[in-house]
């Protein structure tokens, strides 16, 4: 058997390596006034990600929000409540936020960092800043440095989130630095405003530049989630779907839950002859620790 990996797409005799799906449950933004089926409470997050895991996703990417009114917060109570219930009953990989972008504190650099106490699989490492929601999503270099040091100490692996190419370039000197331990994991996050546009076209380029040792993945909000995850699973990328980024099954017609979107990218991977890791497989891609370790 002879392995080849280059520019991120990794093979086996010729064959694309399984698909990686993360189901991204909540997010921010997304309310109940948007979709009822919007979760706000651990017990309501969990739940989802249970259900997205029970449908094929591998890797579930975890937010919280306040119980009551469902604004965006950085809890780690919350966050240990909704990483107790899906250790529970399941092996799949944790990847919990690192966003600061709602936090407005003097330490915020330092409470964005709270999910590393838990030790989860994986934690989102935003790696640029841009122009996000009516203000501006910072992310310094001191701090995107920094943090990647500490989820290496703390045994975690950093999701590389990049909004644009100049982000691969600064993913790139972390990688160079011997700040991320193969293989990295880069979220390639397109039609983000003000990011790159979610096009064929901005998707190649941004795979083109890619350190050849990464595996990525391929996100995009709204109407662009379905057409810029079939073409990332068609080029042997990986894909993350969910509430977070999207949530309409179709036009007019809300997701029911996060499982649905799975459930359909399951599907797409079938008809396409592309087959989905499971979890302990896309351990062994990622090379993360064995689960319950």
């Amino acid at each position: 058997m002879q392995w080849r990996l280059g520019r991120g797409v990794a093979e086996v005799d010729g064959v694309m390596d399984k698909l990686i799906i993360t189901a991204a449950v909540i997010g921010s933004a997304p309310t109940k006034q948007q979709n009822p089926r919007v979760p706000y409470t651990p017990e309501e997050i969990a739940a989802e990600a249970i259900a997205a895991w029970q449908a094929g996703a591998a890797i579930v990417h975890i937010h919280v929000r306040d119980p009551q009114t469902g604004a965006p917060v950085t809890r780690l109570d919350l966050f240990a409540e909704v990483v107790e219930r899906i250790r529970e009953v399941s092996d799949v990989i944790i990847n919990l936020t690192t966003s600061g972008f709602h936090l407005d504190d003097p330490q915020a650099d330092e409470i964005r960092l709270q999910p590393l106490e838990l030790a989860p699989d994986i934690c989102s490492l935003d790696v640029g800043s841009l122009n996000f929601r009516g203000g501006v999503f910072h992310n310094s270099a001191e701090w995107v440095e920094a943090a990647a040091q500490r989820m290496r100490e703390a045994g975690v692996k950093p999701e590389i989130e990049v909004f644009d190419l100049g982000h691969i370039r600064q993913a790139t000197h972390l990688i160079d630095a011997g700040l991320i331990d193969d293989p990295p994991w880069m979220q390639l996050c397109l039609g983000i405003p003000w990011g790159i546009e979610a096009s064929v076209g901005s998707l190649l380029e941004m795979q083109r530049r890619l350190p050849a040792s990464a595996r990525w993945s391929t996100l995009a909000p709204a109407a662009s989630q379905l057409p810029m995850t079939t073409h990332a699973l068609l080029m042997g990328g990986h894909v993350r779907v969910g509430f977070e980024d999207n949530l309409y099954l179709a036009k007019g017609v809300l997701g029911d839950g996060n499982a649905q979107f799975v459930e359909r990218t399951v599907q797409l991977a079938a008809i396409l002859q592309r087959e989905v890791a499971t979890c302990a497989e896309a351990r062994d891609m990622l090379n993360l620790r064995p689960s319950g370790h």
